[in-house]
């Protein structure tokens, strides 16, 4: 009988984890969840300096160790714990320049773990890329670098053929969409989701219209807002929830609030809560403008297709996939009236709005984070492979 031990893959994620604010923090840790059904995979994670003990996350069964400083160029404590705990067959970057800036430092300490044997591939998951007509010289200068990687990750179709117009090896380029979680809170009632938000239902008016996520400018609230003011107010109950970025919101937030059926969250949500929200939603509005010449993923949307509810948003790139998927129910950014039309048409064909998501709720099928963490893992042998074979 064979003795031979099973073979570990070992992966170390350098990224914000919670308890951080943080989209990217919350990606891994869904990431690493998943990957929990290979039992194969060892991971750690090297996170941010923060509030938090240096142990083993139960949820996920990930080592956490704390690394590094959100915005430093510092990163020499990456390299002291790799060496702690031997090195690892994969170092995995979860880059997003609001967490490791527009310089090269995290570049460089990686190659350099490389070079010191305490990794033996890199590999950078790009949360964003930037187009030339952004004017942001020091992110394209970043990205020129990326072919000194083994693997680079991105969510979308724009991400992937604008690396390769940048220069970047499109041998080096893989697609691995962002992955989707099935809300496991669907089959629970009205009644009891409300209780478990701390919402009346006394305050519920028609449909329930959910705008989740950080609320910053780009997120279009004064769009919605502007939008709702020509549609019954007795038809709707607007919950804005999540995390204020901008301060300046709050004014909108007040004025409406006086004008129409309002209910506003104003805190951070968990994944928990932010899934039961979605679940007790009717419609998911996701009026979002984009800065120009940024690509990326909306986490937001994931979360929103996994509960099968219809979402109107905009054609931007962060919602590409709704667009793509569901594209009569997106509209241009900036567009008020025609965001309005799309609501009141949804309101009063309900039902016809549900049937016609079905091919996005495929997607969302295809792109649950139990395959997408399996997508991870097949990348992260392949090219521990092709390492071997040269």
């Amino acid at each position: 009988m064979c003795r031979c031990k099973r073979v570990v893959l070992s992966v170390a994620y350098i990224s914000t984890y919670p308890p951080t604010h943080c989209g990217v923090a919350e990606y891994t840790r869904m990431l690493i969840t998943a990957l929990k059904s290979a039992t194969n995979v060892a991971v750690h994670v090297l996170c941010d300096i923060g509030d938090r003990r240096e142990v083993v996350d139960r949820e996920t069964g990930a080592y956490v160790h704390n690394a590094f400083i959100k915005g430093s160029s510092n990163y020499d404590k990456i390299l002291d714990v790799l060496a702690e705990i031997g090195g690892v067959d994969v170092l995995h970057v979860q880059h997003e320049y609001g967490i490791f800036g527009y310089t090269d430092a995290i570049l460089e300490a990686c190659l350099e773990a490389k070079e010191e044997g305490l990794a033996q591939r890199i590999v950078f998951t790009m949360h964003t890329v930037y187009h030339p007509l952004s004017g942001n010289d020091r992110a394209l200068k970043f990205q020129e670098k990326l072919n000194s990687v083994d693997a680079v990750i991105v969510h979308s179709f724009l991400k992937e053929f604008e690396l390769q117009h940048q220069g970047v090896n499109p041998r080096i380029v893989f697609r691995i969409p962002h992955g989707t979680h099935l809300n496991p809170y669907l089959g629970i009632s009205r009644e009891n989701l409300l209780a478990e938000l701390s919402l009346s239902k006394e305050r519920i008016k028609g449909y329930i219209m959910t705008m989740p996520g950080f609320l910053r400018k780009d997120k279009g609230l004064d769009v919605l807002i502007d939008s709702l003011k020509h549609i019954d107010k007795e038809k709707f109950t607007l919950i804005i929830a999540g995390e204020l970025r901008d301060r300046k919101l709050l004014d909108i937030i007040e004025y409406a609030s006086s004008k129409m059926n309002i209910i506003y969250l104003a805190r951070y949500l968990t994944n928990e809560e932010m899934l039961k929200l979605i679940a007790l939603s009717d419609i998911i509005v996701l009026p979002y403008r984009d800065k120009r010449g940024s690509y990326s993923i909306s986490g937001i949307l994931h979360l929103s297709m996994g509960s099968f509810r219809p979402i109107i948003g905009t054609k931007v790139p962060r919602l590409i996939e709704l667009y793509q998927y569901a594209p009569r129910l997106t509209i241009p950014p900036k567009a008020p009236e025609e965001l309005s039309k799309k609501i009141l048409w949804l309101i009063e064909n309900y039902d016809f709005g549900v049937a016609y998501m079905a091919y996005l709720y495929g997607y969302s099928a295809r792109t649950q984070w139990l395959r997408m963490a399996r997508r991870h893992v097949s990348l992260y042998n392949n090219i521990l492979k092709s390492e071997a074979s040269t």
